[in-house]
């Protein structure tokens, strides 16, 4: 940690456990995004995510995939909706309409989302050492304040400065890297990426950034996790 004044986390893998999201969070949109379209479709945000969806299925259609037929009604949108989800696709207007659907099971008490246990500590500690925090995920930044704002060990926002989706690029690609350091004020260099992916390290690296790869339970094995300084708990750092 010599030199670094800010440490940029990411969340799937990160903070939080893979079956969360996956089996919690995703199966949670899936079950409710009829119903959720079908209250809210004439909405101006809404509207702008099923914009941005028939865009991403006209994309589909040229790249040749295998996609649900999408037409105006609700119950295609739905299902185009649901397909994205199986693929994991880290598309905007996916994870926007999933942030919103989500919104809704936080505010009923639904949903409760989980960190691992070390890491509410963690963000106090490097806080109390005068280093800022900030999210980088593929999930929408409202997506990332609701999980924050919603764990199990209490509300963690109050730890974090800021959020980044793919508003500012890709995950894969190291220009996103240096937006976020642009954004948080701070030289790449002094900042700490922490993630579970070794192609985002990768990228955050090129950066200039310093990188360690998060090993959790779940976790998909990284084929060059040699090539990284590893963490399996957030107290090692």
């Amino acid at each position: 940690m010599s030199g670094i004044r800010g440490v940029v986390l990411d969340i799937e893998g990160t903070t939080t456990p893979i079956a969360f999201v996956h089996d919690v969070l995703f199966s949670y949109a899936r079950a409710h995004v009829k119903d959720y379209l079908a209250k809210h479709a004439a909405r101006d945000d809404v509207r702008k995510d099923v914009e941005l969806l028939r865009e991403e299925h006209a994309e589909d259609v040229r790249n040749g995939k295998q996609q649900p037929t999408l037409t105006g009604e609700v119950d295609s949108i739905a299902d185009y909706v649901n397909w994205l989800i199986d693929l994991d696709r880290k598309s905007t207007g996916l994870k926007s309409l999933q942030g919103k659907i989500w919104h809704e099971g936080y505010a009923t008490g639904t949903l409760r989302s989980q960190v691992f246990p070390d890491v509410p500590p963690a963000l106090a500690r490097l806080r109390t050492a005068g280093l800022s925090i900030s999210i980088f995920s593929s999930g929408s930044v409202l997506a990332q304040q609701l999980l924050f704002a919603h764990t199990e060990a209490g509300d963690l926002t109050s730890f974090i400065s800021n959020y980044f989706d793919t508003g500012v690029g890709k995950k894969g690609e190291a220009e996103s890297y240096r937006r976020i350091a642009d954004t948080i004020g701070l030289p790449p260099s002094e900042l700490l990426f922490i993630s579970d992916v070794a192609g985002e390290l990768s990228a955050a690296r090129e950066a200039g950034m310093k990188t360690v790869l998060s090993i959790r339970p779940g976790n998909q094995p990284q084929e060059s996790a040699a090539q990284y300084q590893t963490i399996e708990s957030f107290d090692e750092l």
